[in-house]
């Protein structure tokens, strides 16, 4: 049986990695894989190609723009790209696999509405805007501009929730975890 495509997206420090590595790990019945996308970057560390990332060239990263073949993509930086191909996500729903997507708001949307039924859309959002400053300031690992810039960003993908199939508010993680596990296990069975 092919496999399903599951979205998230949220603002910076909504904790929306947490809970997708949170699924991955406590539910393997889920059958949860992430979609492997593509980068115009170098490999960082130990990252190898077709594993993190598929890493291209910016030359190759725009030949595939302008043949059409990503469902999403974006231009981060002057020819730093980042994008999902649709063949990857064919290859891996015809393996089974429900795919997982952690997208900014805008590739979210695309893929959502590339799909439709067959992907299901969820928004991670934090409680307040002043909740989000708490973490972000917490993790220590961002300038104070940078948290600013993060939370100016977090003010616009907040006006995206509407466009989401479903908004969890993560104001408590353990109860943010089980909705978003009861939201995905309700659409695998469909």
């Amino acid at each position: 049986m092919a496999g399903k495509l599951i979205i998230f997206s949220a603002p910076s420090g909504s904790g929306k990695s947490t809970i997708v590595q949170w699924l991955m790990r406590e539910h393997p019945e889920l059958k949860l894989a992430f979609s492997i996308s593509c980068t115009s970057r170098a490999p960082r560390g130990t990252e190898r190609d077709g594993v993190e990332y598929f890493f291209l060239t910016p030359e190759a990263f725009k030949a595939k723009i302008a043949a059409g073949e990503f469902l999403e993509y974006e231009e981060v930086y002057e020819n730093r790209f980042y994008g999902t191909l649709k063949s990857q996500v064919e290859t891996q729903t015809a393996r089974g696999e429900n795919v997982v997507f952690d997208v900014d708001v805008k590739g979210g949307c695309h893929i959502k509405q590339f799909y439709g039924d067959h992907a299901m859309s969820i928004f991670i959002q934090p409680p307040s805007i002043e909740e989000l400053r708490r973490r972000l300031v917490g993790r220590a690992t961002d300038a104070p501009e940078v948290i600013e810039q993060r939370l100016a960003k977090a003010s616009y993908e907040l006006t995206f929730a509407p466009k989401f199939d479903h908004v969890v508010v993560n104001d408590n993680l353990v109860t943010a975890e089980e909705q978003t596990y009861q939201l995905i296990k309700e659409f695998l069975k469909k």
